[in-house]
């Protein structure tokens, strides 16, 4: 079944309406979109469970192989931030367009790759081309579709598709991986190339954007604040790193916070710069921003944790893996389904906090995990953590591009997106400092999990703290 004839009859009827070329033409404009952000979460699953088997064939060390994963954050949150702004001044359907055939080319060189340098380069420039790729994406749709419900449900597809790719990964991977590890790099080759060949005829062009010149475009302002991304993103990849001199890290986070500082004064004194200093005073972009944060994090340690000690400790396959987390996949299903009726009846801050308390009852659920646990006893969690993920997740890109300009939609996106990756870049590394210490300090593996299981259920807290200072707000 495609994305276009899954996307609820009111969104088709609604966009079919709105597109003066052709009935549905913007309802299969939104399927594009969907099938790219889908293929983005598919892309990093499917590697997850592949990554044991790369290193027995490539004859990679634990080091190398973690940056397999580590050059993927890198390349995406380090340029997300420039990637938004660039789509709003250099033009969306071009940067999207653009980085899609670039993902294509290296996603493909990964999978031909005979050397461990190779195909960390491979996935570095494949976070590269979704820093730039992923908000252009954002921003067609938060263009196309009017401020309110209409929106509200385009976005809520969104989320649930990129949601359903995660999930879905997971079992793909595993299925892929028993015939050839490369074929998780060669399959979503096949599929963005298909996405490509739909793009390119059904995206509409736009109006020509203004001359990117010097007073244009900020160049002083894209150096600093990629630079400073990528120290930040180095910095908290490195926390998690076993053997990695404390000196040596605290000194890439620092260098980072020099150069956001930097990028802070460039931006106050420049005439077009690139992040307009007055959005980041909007309290609701700011709690959306904050969330997406605490919320990612909480998600991709639990999910790390889960996966450690379904294979390290109950010796459960990649599949058998996958398939126990598929649960979490019903947000696929909830998200344009049940959470829009949500948003409309107690606006999106409510379901926000509603997303963070439920998340924080199901990662709770799992802190006595047990060394002999049966799936059913894990089951609450696992649906209970997709329940919250489709509360939580839609809801938050509502509010971080609600009430922003169309000509900053491009950032507005970029912003959120940083945001879930750094975040997501924390909660991986929190977590595995916490186990490895529990684990130094003599705690067993199962006492080491338990440990680091009380990252998640924090890191919920706090983003339910957060989300209640707006939800005590009446909706528009």
């Amino acid at each position: 079944m495609s994305v276009s004839s899954a996307l609820p009859e009111n969104v088709r009827e609604s966009t079919a309406a709105e597109e003066p070329g052709g009935r549905g033409r913007s309802a299969a404009v939104l399927a594009v979109l969907c099938g790219a952000i889908f293929l983005e979460g598919i892309d990093v699953a499917m590697l997850n469970v592949a990554l044991p088997s790369i290193r027995a064939d490539l004859g990679m060390s634990t080091g190398a192989l973690s940056w397999v994963l580590s050059a993927y954050v890198l390349g995406y949150g380090g340029f997300m931030l420039l990637g938004g702004r660039t789509a709003d001044l250099l033009g969306r359907r071009r940067m999207f367009l653009l980085w899609l055939t670039v993902f294509v080319l290296f996603s493909g060189l990964g999978g031909l790759a005979t050397e461990g340098w190779v195909l960390i380069l491979a996935r570095f420039a494949t976070g590269l081309s979704a820093a730039f790729m992923t908000p252009a994406g954002l921003s067609i749709i938060t263009t196309a579709f009017p401020e309110g419900p209409r929106r509200n449900q385009a976005l809520l597809v969104y989320a649930g598709t990129a949601a359903a790719g995660f999930s879905l990964g997971l079992v793909a991977g595993g299925l892929l991986t028993a015939v050839g590890w490369r074929w998780v790099f060669f399959a979503p080759v096949l599929l963005a190339g298909a996405l490509l060949a739909a793009a390119v005829p059904l995206i509409p062009r736009e109006a020509a954007p203004e001359p990117a010149g010097g007073a244009r475009f900020d160049l002083p302002g894209a150096a600093t604040v990629t630079g400073a991304m990528l120290l930040l993103v180095y910095g908290v990849v490195r926390i998690g790193e076993p053997g990695a001199g404390p000196g040596t890290t605290a000194a890439v986070l620092a260098g980072g916070l020099a150069l956001l500082a930097a990028f802070a004064v460039v931006e106050r004194r420049s005439p077009a710069p690139l992040v307009r200093p007055g959005i980041l005073r909007s309290g609701p972009l700011l709690r959306a921003n904050l969330g997406a944060v605490l919320f990612a994090g909480s998600f991709f340690g639990f999910q790390f944790v889960a996966t450690l000690y379904l294979q390290d400790l109950r010796g459960w396959s990649p599949l058998q893996t996958g398939l126990a987390l598929l649960a979490i996949g019903v947000d696929s299903v909830l998200a344009p389904t049940l959470t829009p009726r949500l948003v409309e009846r107690f606006g999106h801050p409510r379901v926000i906090l509603g997303g963070f308390l439920l998340a924080a009852v199901s990662y709770g659920l799992f802190l006595p995990v047990g060394a002999d646990w049966t799936y059913p006893a894990m089951f609450p969690t696992m649906l209970l953590t997709g329940l919250a993920f489709a509360l939580a997740y839609g809801p938050l890109t509502i509010a971080a591009t609600e009430g922003v300009a169309e000509e900053e939609q491009g950032l507005a996106g970029g912003l959120l997106n940083t945001s879930f990756q750094f975040g997501a870049a924390l909660g991986l590394s929190v977590v595995t400092t916490v186990n490895l210490a529990a684990l130094g300090a003599g705690a067993s593996a199962l006492e080491g999990f338990r440990a680091a299981l009380v990252v998640p259920v924090a890191s919920a807290v706090l983003g339910a703290l957060v989300a209640a200072t707006g939800a005590g707000r009446r909706r528009a």
